[in-house]
């Protein structure tokens, strides 16, 4: 015997596919034009029946006033054979109309009533009034009846009219709605399900054309001009999604290739260090320096895996940055030292202008992003110039610190891209020792971690790369930090070392 699974049952019921978008218009549509058909009918059945029951009470009004005048006559010393003849009279003027007239104590004055009438009648309160609301429907032999019980003075009337026409006919038109109203409703769902059909082969169509897209076919992109106008922003979101698709495509192709080309070099010299050393029989110093060349490539190749590492991390909001109060004049002006020799020999001038605000943030984190946009100023600033950092702020929006050099200018095409993972602007893609390309790309994980922007211009032989931050500065440090003055001071080991 089978054996039933709960669990999968209930996992199975909750992964149901919801319905489909034509079949729910089609169902809201046929079951609103099912219920306006059934109000119609309804409304249309009810007004009929009202009409037929004025008509009804406009015939019975006239032989109750009949009767009235008769029974006054009567009072008044009219003999009994002149009353019999006016109600035989009444009852002959008027087909299909009946009534019955009792005196004091119930005493039948006439009957002109179907067997079985008055006792059906009896058992309706009498009235003053005849008007629509003393009207009852009597059933008696198989016949209906509309009909009311009157009082005047001491005496009962009751007036009934035959009304079986009005009930077959209203019994007809009711079938007849109820068909009219299931073929309407079957109509109606047919032509909204080719409707919805119909207006769903644009959707169809999209569908179809974005099959075509794979990772050979990334140019594939739809016409907002020749879909209908609600699809218009669908169309864009995905041609827009496309191209995002395609970026991140080519920087991934271009990420593995630069990997590949990054880690070449070091195992290439690795590796050939490594035979030239085995081909023949050393000193223990010949060695020795062997070993420190590729202590080097392996200290590269370890940088650059660590910066990788951490882009990584910064991608995936992995990074939490410690909340410290970090001076940033004071970080500049230590980054000033550490760098002063190196900028020394290559004749530039570091200075640093404006306040230098103290934010909150991971001192760490905020020096290696200092030192990376410092060394590659450095280094793209020519001799006799001067490298300056700037401060500025808004202080109810932004503060921004700014590394400006002088030199040349770099291509507007360049710019968007210069934080991107071994971004070349040089396309021989060599970089002769400059590091592996990463510098940059750490700035902006570093900036983005705190909340913070990365931005560079390029103009009038100036090039100024920034941080901004969101304002959130305790204090302020004044004055200028001047590079020429700050003596040298180097550590044994600097974790921030230019990229």
């Amino acid at each position: 015997m089978p054996t039933i699974d709960p669990l999968g049952a209930r996992a199975g019921h909750r992964a149901r596919r919801p319905a489909s978008l034509a079949l729910r218009v089609t169902a809201w549509v046929g079951l609103a034009t099912t219920l306006t058909f059934l109000v119609a009918a309804w409304a249309l059945e009810v007004s009929i029946e009202a009409h037929f029951a004025g008509q009804d009470l406009a015939q019975l009004r006239p032989v109750a006033q009949t009767l009235r005048l008769a029974l006054d006559d009567a009072a008044a010393g009219a003999g009994s054979v002149d009353l019999q003849r006016r109600f035989t009279e009444t009852i002959s003027d008027h087909h299909e109309v009946y009534f019955r007239v009792e005196g004091t104590g119930g005493r039948v004055l006439y009957d002109a009533t179907p067997a079985g009438l008055a006792a059906r009648a009896h058992a309706d309160p009498a009235v003053a009034q005849l008007d629509a609301s003393a009207l009852r429907i009597w059933t008696t032999s198989g016949r209906s009846y509309r009909g009311a019980v009157l009082r005047v003075d001491h005496d009962t009337l009751i007036l009934a009219i035959a009304i079986d026409y009005h009930l077959h006919y209203l019994a007809a038109l009711r079938r007849a709605l109820w068909l009219g109203m299931l073929a309407a409703s079957a109509f109606s769902v047919l032509v909204a399900w080719l409707a919805v059909r119909q207006g769903h082969a644009p959707i169809r169509r999209i569908g179809a054309r974005m099959r075509e897209v794979s990772s050979e076919r990334l140019d594939v992109r739809l016409d907002p001009d020749r879909v209908p106008v609600e699809l218009a922003g669908l169309v864009a979101s995905f041609n827009a999604m496309l191209e995002r698709i395609g970026e991140s495509f080519d920087r991934l192709s271009n990420f593995s290739a630069d990997i590949a080309h990054e880690l070449r070099t070091p195992v290439t010299n690795l590796r050939t260090q490594t035979q030239v050393a085995l081909s023949r029989a050393r000193s223990a110093n010949d060695y020795r320096e062997i070993l420190y060349s590729n202590l080097e490539e392996y200290e590269r190749m370890s940088a650059m895996i660590g910066d990788m590492l951490f882009l990584a991390q910064a991608e995936h909001q992995l990074i939490r940055p410690e909340q410290s109060e970090v001076d940033l004049g004071a970080e500049v002006g230590e980054l000033f030292e550490y760098f002063e020799a190196w900028a020394e020999d290559r004749g530039v001038g570091l200075q640093a202008v404006g306040k230098a605000p103290r934010i909150l943030g991971d001192r760490a984190m905020l020096r290696r992003a200092l030192s990376n946009l410092l060394s590659n100023a450095i280094r793209h600033t020519a001799a006799g110039a001067t490298v300056t950092v700037r401060f500025e702020s808004d202080p109810f929006d932004w503060l921004e610190v700014c590394v400006e050099n002088p030199g040349a200018d770099i291509a507007a095409e360049h710019l968007p891209h210069l934080f991107d993972r071994f971004y070349r602007a040089d396309p021989s893609r060599q970089r002769r020792g400059e590091g592996a390309g990463l510098g940059l790309a750490i700035v902006k994980s570093i900036a983005e971690a705190h909340g913070g922007s990365v931005g560079v211009s390029s103009a009038q032989g100036h090039t100024r790369f920034w941080i901004r931050f969101p304002s959130s500065a305790s204090g302020w440090s004044s004055g200028i930090i001047d590079g020429e003055a700050c003596r040298r001071r180097h550590s044994a080991a600097d974790p921030h070392a230019p990229e």
